[in-house]
């Protein structure tokens, strides 16, 4: 029976739980009755619980524990929080492997037992706990990550990974739980030895997502990492983060007939939704529009798209070959990164059309020097491209509470992402300067004196509006 005395009414997130306590009761039961374990003393079991007037289950929770029960009254999403930090994610359906002596066959070298342990009901539930979790906390990425005797599952969220709690039991569970994804996305579960690639369609909550999966070998197993594409998430040009000045100098950069467009940036900075972003802006019916991507991530609409497989050699040359018979206006090609793909897509521009593309370059001007080094000549870089385009992707200050930090921004102060950018415009002085192979570092000087605004710059007035912080841009861009 429950202990007599008054209610108390607490927020879990300002306890600190001693992990002995969640001992007293399973995380089945924590999870069931939507209850969460706080203090033991004297034989009484302090619980959390959002209605500490139902006698009911407080009853039935202490007769199956053989303890009396205190309540305490708190927030059904307070408890929901602490179950899964406190417990990890998918606690219960863990526990109710263990329960069914599943664990064994799991760590066992049998590839049957995995095979049939990766469609065992609890196992598919857990792995859809995983991705159904991932997608409510607007987490971009999950990795997976096998070690000798623990496995680690990280979100990434707003460009920054994060642990999830998970229970310590799930280490001998690693392979099924991998095998599942496997079977979702139609992956060989026999091979073991080499990376795999696949794509899985899921619904959560009504909103399909399309999940693009990568798996790789490792020594103690194989780890995982997928990607979450949600078509919700394509911007439009005007919602990028853009300045004023640059939106205007953009929107008449894509109206131009022909010439390339480049953006540049590490793999994660915005590049590829830059792009759809152009792309979907310039999409009408009286053009015809064709990319070849690796992968292609997301579906626009009107748009022919292609993706490559290196395997078969149908590379970025062979579709930009291929793209030509279909009478293109407007080209897409994911990533330039060898001197063929570069010349041909330059040579695509100058006979008549518009073009864009990305460069894995630190800077704006760093795109010139790339193009230089993999032996493109200086004379087709200033006749072909029109732009060279950095960007960078850094955090928003929470709206709900101005950074201080609340739960909605799961106490970071940052929600969502916003990007900065770096525009070097093809001028004639800078042409001239690329025909005489003058440093890139030069070259960025005198776009500066013609008014161009670097990463930091961009970062900086959007700092002065209370966007983001000083933090967050010296974490995305480096000090000249």
């Amino acid at each position: 029976m429950p202990a007599s005395g008054s209610t108390l009414s607490i927020r879990l997130k300002n306890l600190k739980i001693n992990p002995d306590i969640l001992k007293k009761i399973p995380a089945k039961f924590a999870c069931h009755y939507k209850v969460m374990p706080i203090r033991f003393e004297k034989d009484i079991l302090t619980l959390a619980i959002e209605d500490p007037l139902n006698l009911n289950i407080l009853d039935e929770i202490s007769l199956f524990l053989g303890f009396k029960i205190e309540p305490a009254q708190a927030s059904l999403a307070d408890i929901s929080e602490a179950i899964k930090e406190y417990y990890g994610l998918g606690a219960e359906t863990i526990e109710e492997i263990m329960a069914q002596g599943s664990g064994l066959e799991a760590q066992g070298t049998g590839m049957e037992d995995i095979d049939d342990l990766a469609q065992d009901a609890s196992i598919v539930k857990f792995v859809n706990q995983m991705l159904s979790q991932a997608v409510n906390d607007n987490a971009t990425d999950v990795h997976i990550e096998p070690y000798e005797d623990d496995v680690r599952i990280r979100y990434r969220m707003d460009g920054i990974l994060y642990d999830v709690p998970i229970p310590r039991n799930i280490a001998y569970f690693k392979s099924a739980i991998v095998s599942r994804i496997k079977i979702m996305a139609n992956l060989d579960i026999a091979e073991r030895r080499l990376p795999q690639d696949g794509r899985i369609k899921i619904k959560v909550s009504g909103q399909e997502l399309d999940l693009r999966v990568s798996i790789l070998p490792t020594q103690f197993g194989e780890s995982v990492d997928i990607r979450i594409l949600i078509s919700s998430m394509l911007h439009s040009l005007e919602n990028l983060g853009l300045a004023a000045c640059d939106l205007c100098e953009l929107e008449k950069l894509i109206k131009k007939p022909h010439g390339i467009i480049f953006v540049t940036g590490p793999t994660g900075s915005g590049k590829t939704t830059t792009l759809y972003a152009c792309l979907s802006k310039i999409n009408d019916k009286d053009r015809k529009i064709i990319t070849i991507e690796d992968p292609v991530e997301y579906q626009l609409k009107g748009i022919t798209q292609m993706q490559v497989h290196p395997k078969i050699g149908f590379d970025f040359a062979a579709g930009l070959r291929s793209m030509l018979r279909h009478d293109p206006d407007i080209m897409m090609l994911g990533e330039v990164r060898d001197f063929e793909t570069a010349e041909i897509t330059i040579r695509v521009a100058l006979t008549g059309h518009l073009v864009f593309s990305t460069l894995h370059t630190n800077d704006a001007a760093g795109g010139i020097a790339r193009l230089l080094d993999i032996g493109i000549e200086p004379y087709l870089i200033a006749s072909s491209v029109e732009c060279f385009i950095a960007q960078r992707l850094v955090r928003v200050v929470c709206i709900d509470c101005r950074g201080k930090g609340c739960e909605p921004c799961k106490f970071t102060g940052y929600k969502g992402r916003t990007a900065i950018y770096e525009f070097l415009i093809m001028k004639d002085e800078i042409r001239e300067m690329i025909l005489r192979r003058l440093p890139s570092g030069q070259i960025k000087n005198k776009a500066l004196e013609s008014g161009m605004r670097t990463l930091r710059m961009d970062g900086m007035e959007k700092i002065k509006k209370g966007i983001t912080t000083i933090s967050e841009v010296s974490r995305v861009t480096k000090e000249d």
